[in-house]
């Protein structure tokens, strides 16, 4: 995965391949066909490389971890090859696989890490179960996507505070059950 990170932030988009991962990285291409579908696949994870071991390690409050969360993703896509990236999403196809990496390994794998830290934090008494768990996750990872597709406002930690601040309302109003 460090290869292909730093492919993909030296080089960009374009010049991050399986083989040049496999050739930079000594692992064999079949070894990372195993883990990645294509490249695409392989560029959303590298770019979002650091997102899951920091924000699941630790048992910290979920405002904290939210707020941790969406600091990492920001921090990813506020790169200029993360801006790039979002660029070229916006001019794809959305069947497209670079389209369909982004929605797998970077939209629904966030979603599926905010699960797990509502799920703690749930576990710990410090939440009540949301009447609809979906809903709330929409409620809480679009404005970031949002932000990043659109880009009509500065994708920055201040915004990633504020998006982790206003979700944690939800959970002390009506979705909260």
């Amino acid at each position: 995965m460090l290869a292909a990170h730093d492919i993909l932030i030296e080089e960009g988009f374009g010049r991050l391949t399986v083989e040049a991962v496999s050739l930079r990285s000594g692992v064999g291409k079949p070894t990372i066909y195993r883990n990645w579908a294509n490249a695409s696949e392989l560029a959303m994870a590298a770019l979002m490389v650091d997102a899951d071991s920091e924000i699941l390690s630790d048992n910290r409050p979920l405002s904290e971890a939210l707020q941790a969360q969406m600091r990492t993703i920001v921090t990813a896509f506020a790169t200029t090859r993360g801006r790039q990236i979002a660029l070229t999403l916006a001019a794809s196809d959305p069947e497209s696989e670079m389209t369909k990496a982004f929605r797998n390994r970077v939209i629904l794998s966030s979603r599926e890490n905010g699960r797990r830290l509502m799920i703690a934090a749930h576990e710990r008494s410090e939440i009540e179960w949301p009447q609809n768990i979906e809903v709330l996750l929409d409620m809480i990872y679009a404005p970031v996507f949002y932000r990043l597709l659109v880009g009509h406002l500065p994708l920055d930690a201040e915004f990633a505070r504020q998006v982790a601040e206003e979700s944690m309302k939800l959970f002390r109003g009506g979705l909260a059950g």
